[in-house]
């Protein structure tokens, strides 16, 4: 008896198509293992930014105050110098209202000074031209009495000789009639006339000759008066410079003081400008950490922060060091964006959807804290723009796009678990330098 489940069962007696799927599959497979495949590297990282300028920038005091009034909230759209909030004092040496104008006041009291010691200075100069041109004249006229009295010593030289002269003569006489009298040729009374003429002779030459010691003693007294003269006009004039270098050194203390409070004059001021906290440029004011009035800000405490309005943005990537001597400047990276789907074939990027096209311009000699190393991706300009809706932190995948190899090579590979094949990636300045050379 034949069995209808045999025949559903077993299919002795139709033909079979499994060798023609097999072989199909077969020959597949081989036309697949030559097909090309671009090797590539898996990265990850986030959305940055080019500039420094163009990152997030903490708001922080300038100074240490209490808030008064805030004029914006969070997630404001701010301009540069628009107006966030007001401070007020709360340090003691600055609560005076009125401290820029009474340290004016006391500039002015400096300047006064100054000019007090600068008249002081003017006197002095006058005081000492005075004194120079009294010791002037005062030596003038002692010159001129050193000169009479020279004449007059000359004189009274001329008038001793003539004394001299005249007591040998009568010396000599008075000899001969002294002789003449002891041989009793003369009388006593002629004797005693010579006698008389030669005793006036001496008395005159000894009167003479006192007159001429005088005058020297007199020249002498006149040159120690001059000595005398020009030495207490020197401490004179001493004394007045000292009071007048006095003076000029009050002068440069008061400049200094005056400087030093023309600028406490210039910091009161720029102070009280800092009492309006104002944006440092366009963006978004997120992560205020205050919560109203009356709380006290320390210096250079964050009080908030500024997203940029305007970004270039770029993408940092994290190599592995083992993938670090693949990864070059000018290196093509293909960008996945978090929030934006794609859809990824690994070994034909090209074809993947969803994907960004990027270049690697920097790459870090330095370890990062992570273990890995850091690179700077910017948008390839020749290529689909980046998404505009993309935000600062944003999560990034990246494939670094190496060469194309046949899908056996790289089957072979990752079983033998070699690195992919480096390849040197020629910029736009390498390429010129080459047709330079040529």
């Amino acid at each position: 008896m034949k069995l209808k489940s045999l025949d559903k069962i077993y299919l002795i007696n139709k033909k079979s198509r499994v060798k023609r799927w097999f072989l199909f599959i077969f020959i597949g497979g081989i036309i697949v293992l030559f097909l090309p495949w671009t090797q590539n590297i898996k990265v990850t990282g986030n959305v940055s930014t080019l500039y420094q300028e163009q990152r997030p920038q903490q708001l922080n005091s300038p100074i240490p105050g209490r808030i008064i009034k805030w004029y914006v909230k969070n997630g404001d759209y701010v301009k540069k110098g628009d107006t966030l909030l007001q401070l007020s004092e709360v340090k003691e040496d600055y609560l005076d209202p009125l401290l820029v104008k009474r340290t004016e006041i006391q500039v002015e009291a400096k300047k006064g000074v100054r000019d007090y010691y600068e008249a002081k200075v003017g006197t002095t100069n006058s005081q000492i031209q005075a004194l120079n041109s009294a010791r002037d004249l005062k030596l003038n006229q002692l010159k001129v009495k050193i000169s009479q009295l020279n004449n007059k010593l000359a004189g009274e030289e001329a008038e001793l000789e003539a004394a001299k002269n005249e007591l040998r003569m009568t010396s000599d006489q008075y000899e001969r009639q002294r002789k003449m009298y002891d041989e009793g040729l003369v009388s006593l009374t002629q004797f005693q006339q010579r006698s008389i003429s030669y005793q006036n002779a001496l008395a005159k030459k000894t009167a003479t000759e006192n007159k001429l010691a005088q005058t020297r003693q007199e020249i002498v007294n006149v040159g120690i008066e001059q000595s005398t003269t020009i030495q207490d006009y020197n401490e004179k004039l001493s004394k007045t410079e000292g009071d007048r270098f006095q003076s000029m050194g009050q002068i440069e203390g008061s400049d200094g003081d005056i400087a030093k409070l023309e600028n406490q004059v210039a910091n009161y001021r720029a102070r009280q400008g800092l009492y309006f906290v104002i944006a440092s440029q366009d963006g978004q004011l997120v992560q205020i950490n205050k919560a109203g009035i009356g709380e006290i800000l320390k210096d250079g405490e964050s009080i908030g922060v500024i997203v940029p309005e305007k970004v270039d943005y770029a993408v940092e990537i994290y190599i592995k060091p083992v993938d670090l001597p693949l990864i070059k400047e000018g290196q093509r990276v293909m960008c996945i964006f978090d929030g934006f789907p794609a859809i990824v074939f690994s070994g034909w990027p090209n074809s993947s959807y969803g994907t960004f096209a990027g270049k690697v311009i920097a790459v870090e000699n330095n370890i990062s804290a992570n273990g890995m190393f850091k690179a700077l991706v910017i948008q390839d300009k020749n290529e689909k723009q980046w998404p505009p809706k993309i935000k600062m932190g944003t999560g990034v995948q990246g494939i670094a796009i190496l060469n194309d190899v046949p899908v056996w090579y790289e089957l072979w590979r990752n079983i033998n678990g070699f690195p992919p094949d480096y390849y040197e990636v020629k910029n736009e300045k390498s390429a010129k330098d080459e047709k330079s050379k040529k």
